[in-house]
């Protein structure tokens, strides 16, 4: 014999959660509203000085972590990205993207148990006639640990701290291409 619940939610209650969530919602509006009233703006969320409004990226490689990320962050602060370069007001020129991992501790038994992460990139910006920006390098390092046993979990933490380390230095890059005048 099957036994039925008949009880019907308490529509007092979900009521009041309804109203709870609208009130939330109303409240984030209200917090964002005031926010951008008084001139707040999240970090990286400054414009592209004019200069970079078509501009011309040149990737040592299109599918690094680094490449994909600059590219969406570029498009999305409202850069036009051009195809040739002869269309563009500006180049930016990544000539340096590079992970790198070393070993900082091994076990008794000449087994790694610590990994650093470093993840460098070397950009520039020119004008149509002058350069804008000189060759920065930005790098940045992290460490992890290794265990041979959990060897996936490992990987995908690496993985992590990698594409991380990405959008970290896309942050750094995106705050000095907003300085330039």
């Amino acid at each position: 014999m099957a036994i039925v619940n008949s009880r019907r939610p308490n529509s007092r209650a979900a009521a009041r959660r309804r109203a709870g969530r609208r009130l939330g919602t109303v409240a984030a509006a209200g917090a964002a509203l005031a926010l951008s009233a008084c001139g707040f703006r999240l970090a990286g969320s400054d414009p592209l000085p004019g200069v970079l409004a078509r501009p011309y990226l040149s990737l040592k490689d299109p599918y690094t972590d680094f490449s994909r990320e600059f590219e969406h962050r570029l498009k999305s602060a409202g850069a036009a990205l051009q195809g040739l370069r002869e269309n563009s007001t500006a180049t930016i020129d990544v000539t340096k993207d590079l992970v790198e991992q070393r070993t900082l501790s091994v076990s008794a038994t000449n087994i790694p148990t610590e990994y650093e992460l470093t993840y460098t990139i070397t950009f520039a910006v020119h004008g149509v006639d002058k350069e804008l920006l000189a060759p920065q390098t930005i790098s940045l390092a992290k460490d992890y640990s290794f265990e041979e046993n959990v060897l996936l979990a490992k990987q995908h933490e690496a993985d992590n701290l990698r594409q991380q380390m990405a959008r970290d230095l896309v942050s750094i890059a995106m705050r000095r291409l907003t300085s330039l005048k």
